[in-house]
């Protein structure tokens, strides 16, 4: 960082202070993170917009990384965020901390200011390139109702199927509990038994243990994509058409969640992109998988769509160029995901007029590709999947 820009960020830079924080913590903002030492309390000179505060705790008794906590947060220019460790939760929580403290803090910024570590500038142009889509009111629209985002997923625990049985068992003995010659069936000991015994297959053992759900407050509001690819009415022609060409579930998409302005998608699926790379949750991975196939795979959309494709192909091309190697790797393994996808997209905008700018863009996107990994997306191979170039 230069001074000039140094300069700038002191004075207009916002500062997240957290107290209390564990020392041996890992502790994030978007491409950098460090383990907190004993006089860590918080970063400055963080630019203002949309950035990703992420954190995992260390186990009291084993000293193991807990699973990762992170959150997006809109910092103001001047700003200052207060937040407090909560020993229970094992999260920084803006609970307990009151206006008064956060006055007093501003007060004595000088004072605190050696113990502010500085926002690692260096990664913030890759940072814009990753979030550049994802608004304030989108962030806001996208996070859990708990504004915590869990590497884990929070499962509570409904009424157990074995209580529910013995519920069911017990309504069932009162109603049949009585012959129609006033003797009484006894069963309960029997059925005590049939309910302690051990399980003698896995669906047997799995109906036993109890009903679990995701916790509500705790969901990322991701866009549900429409199951049913073709619209209502559509003839065998269209079901077929549209159950290859992504178009309908993309305006779908667009239509629900996208109305007032269609690139909300791509920030959907920026999202999603940290909150796997950065926040390590495996859910916002298949959501982002599923909305890059979308996509990919939507043909008759391009037409209307432009502008959205092009800055798609500029998204996409960041992901792969910032992504770490070995975990562009192991995307690449799983069923071809990627390889596959993209040869659909290429293909479908190989189909548009030859003077189109959005056909220009994408087969570049394709060329550098081709160049970068060796990969062939011009063949068409038995298995559907791009080859390499020896």
């Amino acid at each position: 960082m230069d001074q000039e820009t140094a300069q700038v960020l002191f004075r207009e830079g916002a500062i997240m202070v957290c107290l209390d924080v564990p020392e041996g913590t890992e502790f994030g903002i978007d491409y950098a993170s460090w383990t907190v030492g004993p006089q860590f309390k918080g970063i400055k000179m963080i630019p203002p917009g949309i950035h990703f505060i992420y954190y995992s705790a260390r186990d009291k008794h084993s000293g193991e990384i807990i699973p990762r906590t992170g959150t997006f947060i809109d910092f103001q220019q001047k700003s200052v965020v207060v937040q407090k460790w909560d020993d229970i939760k094992e999260e920084l929580t803006e609970d307990g901390v009151s206006a008064d403290d956060v006055q007093r803090i501003r007060d004595n910024l000088k004072d605190l200011d050696r113990f502010l570590g500085p926002y690692p500038y260096d990664g913030y142009k890759k940072w814009i390139s990753l979030s550049n889509f994802i608004t304030p009111e989108l962030a806001n629209k996208l996070q859990p109702m708990s504004r915590r985002i869990s590497s884990v997923t929070d499962f509570v625990s409904e009424v157990s199927n074995t209580q529910s049985r013995k519920t069911r068992k017990l309504s069932n003995n009162t109603n049949n509990s009585v012959k129609q010659d006033g003797t009484s069936t006894e069963k309960n000991s029997e059925e005590s038994r049939e309910e302690n015994a051990e399980p003698t297959s896995l669906k047997e053992a799995e109906s036993k243990l109890p009903d679990m759900k995701v916790r509500e407050e705790s969901k990322i509001q991701f866009s549900l994509i429409p199951k049913q690819k073709y619209p209502p009415g559509s003839s065998p022609t269209e079901m077929t058409k549209y159950s290859i060409d992504s178009s309908y579930a993309l305006e779908s998409i667009l239509r629900t969640y996208y109305c007032d302005n269609e690139m909300g998608i791509l920030g959907e699926i920026q999202f999603a992109f940290i909150c796997f790379l950065m926040g390590q949750v495996l859910d916002a991975f298949e959501q982002w998988k599923n909305l890059v196939h979308v996509m990919c795979t939507s043909e008759e959309a391009l037409k209307n769509h432009s502008s959205l494709f092009s800055n798609f192909i500029g998204m996409i091309h960041f992901h792969i160029q910032e992504t770490p190697e070995d975990f562009f790797v192991d995307i690449l393994s799983e069923n071809n995901f990627l390889t596959s996808t993209l040869q659909e997209f290429f293909s479908n905008l190989d189909n548009l007029p030859s003077d189109s700018g959005l056909r220009k863009r994408g087969l570049k996107f394709r060329d550098y590709l081709t160049q970068k990994f060796k990969w062939d997306f011009t063949s068409e191979p038995d298995d559907n999947a791009p080859t390499v170039v020896e």
